[in-house]
């Protein structure tokens, strides 16, 4: 069984005077391990599914099963990693980082020892009494990884998490999440509008169609590009191939009139 399945999930928000239809009948499922991207035009319901996926938001129809069991609420095995830190600035590094321990009753001397541990393979354990304003973005979002990673989760839910940081920083972030998803065997659901990126990170790029987001069609990413570090992969002769043919689809919906 997939560790993620999401099944026939429809969304509709609801105003005054219409109701508008962000996802039809959206079905797909993610393996143990596995890195998957979701990439689309504007307004076609990423950031919409991460939220029914993590329990934040209930879908019109349809369900997710994590694990084989229905998720209907947010899940200890889910990680959620936003565009922004949301880092406390009256809270040091540290305590920022043990704060979803302390908030599901969690913190013990093995789970801080565990926190540490992602901090100094980060690069942070120097940092650790230092506020979220003496950091840099890049540190700041390194913090926000340890601090989704130090709960434990199994799967993990990336919002965009490197769009406000600079090219350079961006591209060490994407290996540093990387190389960490894949030395803990974390299966992870990233939502970006950076081609390039979804190449270079995943194993499978799925594209949504405008409003009502649903399937348009999906990528299986290449085992030789699958095997690289993300700056590897951008490298590769091979990468520039597959990164024309996911754009002219893109292109292509974004052209199509809705």
């Amino acid at each position: 069984m997939s560790f993620l399945q999401v099944n026939a999930i429809s969304h509709v928000y609801l105003t005054k005077t219409e109701a508008k239809e962000a996802i039809s009948n959206l079905s797909f499922s993610i393996e143990e391990g596995e890195f998957v991207s979701l990439i689309g035009p504007s307004g076609c319901g990423k950031s919409t599914l991460l939220s029914i996926i993590s329990g934040l938001l209930t879908p019109t129809e349809g369900k997710v099963i994590v694990e084989g069991k229905n998720s209907n609420q947010p899940g200890k095995s889910m990680g959620y990693m936003l565009q922004q830190d949301y880092l406390f600035p009256w809270k040091t590094i540290k305590e920022n980082c043990l704060l979803g321990l302390k908030l599901t009753n969690r913190l013990t001397k093995d789970t801080i020892e565990r926190t540490l541990k992602l901090l100094d393979q980060m690069g942070l354990y120097d940092v650790r009494h230092a506020y979220p304003d003496q950091l840099s973005g890049g540190m700041r979002q390194r913090v926000a990884l340890v601090r989704t990673l130090a709960t434990g989760p199994d799967l993990l839910l990336l919002d965009e998490p490197f769009s406000a940081l600079d090219y350079q920083t961006k591209l060490k972030l994407e290996d540093l999440v990387f190389s960490t998803l894949k030395e803990h065997n974390k299966s992870a659901l990233l939502v970006t509008h950076d081609i390039g990126e979804a190449i270079a990170m995943s194993d499978r790029v799925i594209l949504l169609s405008p409003r009502p987001g649903k399937i348009a069609r999906t990528f299986h990413i290449p085992a030789h590009l699958r095997e690289l570090l993300p700056f590897d992969a951008r490298n590769d002769p091979k990468f520039a191939e597959h990164f024309q043919v996911i754009w002219k689809e893109l292109d292509s919906l974004e052209q199509s009139p809705t």
